[in-house]
């Protein structure tokens, strides 16, 4: 075929590009087939539809005849959204990293018809500069080495796969214990940013793994430096013009070391990560801004990322007009012409000024003035606001990502879940219901879970992590609404994910499941992307299981989970920082059983209102009536009521402790076992 092959496809991203002179292939066997029958090398180009870069790369390159021609001519060019495909986002980024690049994307990479790297970048200029060659630069380069020295290339290229495939631990790693997670925990806190919150340096990302980490062992530890940097962060993001004060919603993050200026694409997983960690802080401290926060986060998703089916969009892009930020920057004069004499007021704590603070304009920002004012002061800027964001509305929008990723949605479910059961929200916690029964009923199919439905269609295969999110987003609406189904839903997940995708040979999980044949390898981490890992994430979701079904063997594999990446451990820890956290569920799982009799007494409400807002992380919560029987392997086993009321055991590791019939009691106690002894 000698034309664009992207007009049936349906992901946004994609079909950004259907129009190109390129003739784009989609990736599957069709185009790896027809590299291997013309003897063609193969140009892969990865991104994703609200990348800025990936649009400037677009519009310099792709839709450049002249290019396009040099494409054409000497490769078979295949476009892949890497948020449809992360499995081949992956290898291929993998490969990057071998070759001693930093990655991002868009990503550029060179293949043998085989479909292995050989060589390759990020984005490519239309002009040679700051060392870096043009993009037809860059095309002659690779075909003329692919010709002249292809011998080289082959041995390279078998070498480059090699390295990128999952080796052979060459050691089990030890048991994590307390110390050793209170030793990274002061690492982490020395690393930390004191006067601008997050990490230190530029750029700035809310690393959802390495800051759960720190709140989750800040409480364990009852170390007030690790949950203080947590604090810090969230009022600085919250507070920053990484913020849409606005409409709602964090972009992915900041390209200063104040959290000023985003790269203004929003993401439905960095939201849903961080109003999980909004929630799980706001029910310690109780702290307005992060209410006020998640409230606005869960409005913008019911008005700019809700689908028609009731689950969410996967983004919202940087560009808009072609302009990276163009839709939320103002002038100072469009903000004192809308909102007059309230003017002073508004710019005072907006950071609104007549030279603006990014590039004539101004992004809106309270990081100046992050105490929250009195309620009539707040009112007051809340209605500056709602006028403003009434106007902005009129703007031509960024592009909307519309496809529905399983992964995302179940991040954004389980944020939502715990959101409404905090803040005793129905509404939110229904809107989680709505999202998860259609990805249950729709996306999951005999043939297992999809990754990606747009357009009544659904796409690509799934990953390792929609079965590890989607299991966790399960486990909390069990957690929460005790409903059985739920607990069902996870446990016959698991086992389809136990037997697609687990190593056999040396444990964890594999990205990519065992029948796909359109990858070159099979990849396998242990290490936090920009979504936190599969592995790190089963190993809280297989304690779980353990401990509600009693099945022995999830708990010995969330055990091998952590002890299989020992090597990449020991290498790089603060990239494993997901896992570490997992592994406070294997070393203290905390098992909540809550044993009612037939008939409902008084006591029952006020323990679960109390659990609502109680600051406990990995909490596993059962309840049961009185003559159902727990299997023998758990703790609670054969456990009663007293003296015919509703009775709490709280089981920390193999013991429990004495029965409680009391909401305080129980809340003591619980608040005491969140607390390790060190």
């Amino acid at each position: 075929m000698s034309s664009n092959q992207l007009q049936n496809e349906t992901s946004p991203y994609l079909l950004q590009h259907k129009d190109n002179p390129v003739h784009w292939w989609p990736w599957g066997e069709d185009a790896l087939e027809a590299a291997k029958s013309q003897n063609k090398p193969i140009l892969i180009s990865i991104g994703y539809a609200a990348c800025h870069w990936c649009h400037v790369m677009a519009h310099e390159s792709f839709e450049d005849e002249a290019t396009a021609q040099i494409m054409n001519n000497k490769f078979i060019n295949i476009k892949v959204d890497r948020e449809e495909r992360p499995d081949i986002d992956h290898i291929y980024m993998s490969a990057l990293h071998h070759l001693g690049e930093q990655g991002g994307w868009p990503l550029t990479m060179f293949l043998t018809p085989e479909a292995k790297p050989y060589w390759g970048g990020t984005y490519f200029p239309p002009e040679p500069g700051f060392g870096r060659p043009s993009f037809k630069q860059a095309l002659e380069f690779a075909e003329k080495v692919y010709i002249d020295d292809n011998e080289t290339v082959t041995q390279n290229s078998e070498s480059l796969t090699q390295l990128i495939a999952p080796e052979a631990p060459k050691m089990m790693g030890p048991d994590i214990s307390d110390n050793i997670l209170k030793n990274i925990t002061q690492r982490l806190g020395d690393m930390m940013d004191g006067k601008n919150g997050g990490l230190r340096g530029a750029p700035k990302f809310p690393q959802y793994p390495i800051f759960n980490f720190l709140w989750r062992n800040g409480l364990r530890q009852n170390d007030e430096r690790a949950k203080n940097a947590v604090i810090a962060l969230l009022n600085a993001i919250f507070q920053g013009g990484i913020y849409d004060h606005l409409g709602g919603g964090l972009s992915r993050y900041s390209v200063d070391e104040r959290w000023l200026v985003p790269h203004f694409e929003k993401m439905l997983y960095d939201n849903a990560l961080m109003m999980e960690l909004a929630v799980n802080v706001y029910k310690e401290t109780k702290n307005p801004l992060l209410k006020i926060r998640i409230e606005e986060i869960t409005t913008w998703l019911e008005r700019e990322m809700l689908t028609d089916e009731g689950a969410f969009s996967a983004s919202l892009d940087a560009d808009s007009e072609g302009v990276e930020g163009k839709f939320y920057v103002w002038t100072e004069k469009e903000i004192k012409s809308l909102l007059g004499s309230d003017y002073e007021f508004f710019a005072s704590h907006y950071d609104v000024t007549s030279e603006g603070n990014w590039e004539q304009t101004t992004i809106l920002n309270r990081l100046n003035s992050p105490q929250l004012l009195s309620d009539e002061e707040e009112q007051r800027l809340k209605s500056n606001r709602e006028t403003l964001l009434e106007a902005r509305s009129k703007r031509i929008r960024p592009g909307l990502d519309d496809k529905i990723l399983a992964d995302w949605n179940g991040m954004m479910i389980t944020a939502l879940s715990l959101a409404g059961q905090c803040f005793e929200n129905q509404k939110w916690l229904q809107g989680a219901k709505t999202a998860y029964t259609f990805i249950k009923q729709t996306m999951d199919t005999d043939k297992g879970l999809h990754h990606s439905y747009r357009l009544g269609k659904l796409s690509s295969p799934p990953t390792s992590n929609d079965y590890a999110q989607m299991i966790r987003a399960a486990l909390t609406l069990y957690n929460i609404t005790a409903e059985q189904s739920y607990l069902e839903d996870a446990d016959k997940w698991t086992g389809k994910l136990n037997e697609e995708f687990w190593c056999e040979d040396h444990g964890g999980y594999f990205i990519t499941g065992k029948t796909r044949s359109d990858v070159i390898i099979r990849g396998k981490t242990g290490a936090d992307e920009a979504i936190p890992n599969a592995n790190a994430i089963m190993v809280s979701n297989l304690m779980t299981l353990y401990l509600l079904t009693g099945k022995e063997d999830m708990r010995k594999k969330a055990k091998n989970i952590v002890q299989c990446f020992g090597d990449a451990i020991a290498k790089n820890i603060f990239s494993h920082i997901g896992l570490l956290a997992g592994a406070i569920d294997i070393i203290s799982p905390l098992h909540l059983v809550i044993v009612k009799p037939e008939t409902t007494d008084d006591t029952t409400t006020p323990m679960l209102a109390m659990l609502k807002s109680l600051p406990a992380p990995g909490l596993v919560v059962q309840i049961i009536k009185e003559n159902l029987t727990l299997p023998e392997t758990s703790p609670a086993y054969n456990k009663k009521c007293v003296e015919g009321k509703t009775t709490a055991y709280l089981c920390v590791g193999e013991t429990c402790q004495p029965p409680i019939t009391k909401a305080e009691d129980l809340s003591t106690a619980i608040k005491n076992a969140v607390t390790a002894t060190l």
